[in-house]
């Protein structure tokens, strides 16, 4: 990709990026993380393409960030933790050895884009499976000065320094692979920070699932709840999904409604799973 067609990619990102803000929807392919922009959110590799992910530094000040891999798995809440190299089961380590990145570390001015190069590197023979790796990007903190502090100071002062990082998926496909889903158990639930609908989303097969999740009641045009990328990993059967629920919409989630989980638009949006019930 040219340096030119870097910077129109970088405009369009940046511009979706304040879209997205302003809508306060995950609905635009970016992430943003203090004042680095990364896009896309999410990669599917077969094996032997490579690909790139572009980094824009959408803040006023030049600034470092190191790319690293990491290893993660979903828990049954949905959350994703951190997989230490000891524990790191053979399949894990495999998709972590077939991953080749560069640059590994870059600094950016302001509104400047980089593209880091992805490629896989598959081992002969590779069993047929999903593979997945999560590609981290963190800033580098500025080195700061140190001074004395004055004579007559009896006290000290501890500067704390946020250090923002954004974490997407890198997925290798091997073999021809399925998945299906099931949703079951939708009922209303009191959090720390209001009502949230939550329900079970199960998955089979030799794949995850992805997507996003529509919360439908006959005769309203729109959505009540509509959330997207929400995944279910192999390493997980089930997982729970849990949808704040905005105190306007709360009173609307009685009744008949359809709970309708689609593959995202960029891979023909196709309706994986739903689910017809009544919530009283």
């Amino acid at each position: 990709m040219t340096i030119k067609g870097l910077k129109q990619l970088s405009k369009f990102y940046v511009g979706l990026g304040v879209l997205a803000s302003a809508m306060a929807l995950p609905a635009l392919p970016a992430h943003a993380a203090g004042d680095l922009l990364v896009a896309p959110t999410r990669i599917v590799l077969d094996g032997q393409r490579g690909t790139e992910v572009i980094l824009n530094n959408i803040g006023s000040e030049t600034a470092t960030y190191r790319i690293s891999l990491e290893l993660r798995r979903m828990t049954a809440e949905g959350r994703l933790t951190g997989v230490s190299p000891e524990d790191a089961s053979e399949l894990e380590q495999a998709a972590k050895d077939m991953i080749r990145y560069a640059p590994r570390r870059v600094t950016l001015p302001p509104n400047q884009p980089q593209a880091i190069r992805l490629g896989v590197r598959a081992p002969k023979n590779l069993a047929d499976g999903e593979y997945r790796v999560h590609l981290l990007f963190r800033a580098v903190p500025k080195a700061r000065s140190v001074t004395a502090a004055p004579e007559q100071s009896q006290g000290f002062s501890i500067a704390l320094t946020p250090i923002y990082g954004v974490t997407i998926p890198v997925i290798i496909r091997q073999g021809k692979l399925t998945a299906t889903a099931a949703i079951a158990n939708a009922r209303m639930e009191q959090g720390e920070e209001g009502q949230a609908f939550a329900f079970d989303l199960s998955r089979t097969g030799e794949r995850s699932t992805y997507g996003e999740i529509r919360v439908v009641k006959p005769g309203v045009d729109e959505p009540l709840l509509l959330v997207r990328g929400i995944a279910v990993y192999p390493e997980i059967a089930s997982r729970k999904v849990t949808l704040p629920v905005p105190p306007e919409v709360a009173a609307q989630l009685k009744g008949p409604l359809s709970i309708e989980y689609y593959e995202p638009r960029n891979v023909g949006g196709g309706l994986i799973t739903k689910t017809d019930l009544v919530l009283r």
